[in-house]
């Protein structure tokens, strides 16, 4: 075992280069290429509407290698990121990786990261172009990425009252998995290991946001927080409230067989699923809804206070729900 305070910022750096360029030899970008990883920066041909993003994973914040490994951590912060870009209606196609390490931590780590998100890189059709790496008491990893997107992106500011509300997919598998692996239970049944799956390698709704993006919807928002804690940010940056019916709401098949009497609470404040919220006239939203398996309608933007969630039983009435989405700094 040699870690990375013994093989020295020089040669990891070489090792992760080399890395990349075995895994990567920048086949989806087009020809757009004019520097990539190695050199002082990497440089590339653009067109149209770029988006840009970023997101970080700290261990002991986000992970925990008791419940992930290190692999899945690469191929994770990587997808939340696309992730970002989906909800833009973008395809995403380059990103820059930021790595604290301490001294400690084992090469083999680092090489198992970089793994994952290669996979990653390669499923969703995107490049890792370079990045930086700095000592860090605790390790954590930082992508920054771009993507390209039509010259009216989706955005979470643009929903109207009368607008329908809808997700998706099912929502809750990534928390329900993330307790079964923290309570250290048997992945023994089917439901179990999709659970787990759901939160060590969710996947990044790129399809839906280009069909969101081609029937005409506007307004859109992915679920990296949870519902309970989404669905608000996008009503105050629209101005709007909201009222979403719980019968709808598209629970995993996974989290109510092992979660059955929490599973509609976990589903609302659940984070990590990286699902789309959008909304948008009916008649576009359900034509959405039509091209995109597993996604359900689950309410509708209406006035009143500013930010305000309504959550409704299957005649209407109020339902008081205790539930919580991810907050940093709290």
């Amino acid at each position: 075992m040699t870690t990375v305070g013994e093989l020295g910022e020089t040669a990891l750096i070489e090792r992760i280069v080399e890395r990349v360029r075995r895994a990567s030899p920048l086949q989806t970008m087009g020809g757009r290429v004019i520097t990539a990883i190695g050199d002082d920066a990497a440089a590339w041909r653009v067109a149209g509407v770029q988006a840009a993003t970023t997101d970080t994973m700290v261990e002991g914040v986000h992970f925990r290698t008791s419940t992930a490994s290190w692999a899945d951590v690469g191929w994770k912060v990587w997808v939340s990121n696309v992730s970002d870009i989906a909800a833009m209606g973008g395809s995403p196609f380059a990103g820059l990786v930021t790595l604290g390490l301490p001294a400690d931590l084992d090469v083999s780590d680092v090489d198992a990261l970089y793994d994952g998100m290669l996979e990653a890189c390669a499923v969703y059709g995107t490049e890792l172009m370079g990045g930086d790496i700095v000592g860090s008491p605790v390790p954590f990893v930082t992508i920054a990425m771009t993507g390209v997107c039509s010259a009216t992106p989706l955005s979470r500011s643009a929903a109207r009252p009368g607008d329908a509300l809808a997700v998706t997919g099912p929502l809750g598998g990534s928390r329900g998995g993330l307790l079964l692996l923290e309570s250290g239970a048997e992945l023994d049944t089917p439901a179990r290991q999709a659970l787990a799956l759901a939160h060590r390698r969710p996947a990044a709704r790129t399809d839906a946001g280009v069909v969101l993006r081609r029937v005409g919807v506007r307004c859109a928002m992915d679920l990296s927080d949870g519902l309970a804690a989404d669905l608000p940010k996008l009503t105050k940056a629209s101005g709007v409230a909201a009222r979403v019916e719980i019968e709808h709401v598209p629970v995993a098949d996974a989290l109510r067989s092992e979660f059955r009497p929490d599973a509609l609470r976990m589903a609302l404040g659940g984070g990590e699923d990286y699902e789309l919220l959008f909304t948008g006239p009916s008649d576009l939203v359900r034509a959405a809804v039509s091209e995109v398996p597993g996604s359900a309608v689950i309410g509708e933007i209406t006035d009143g206070p500013v930010g305000r969630i309504s959550f409704v039983a299957g005649r209407g009435e109020p339902v008081s729900i205790e539930v919580e989405g991810w907050e940093h700094l709290r």
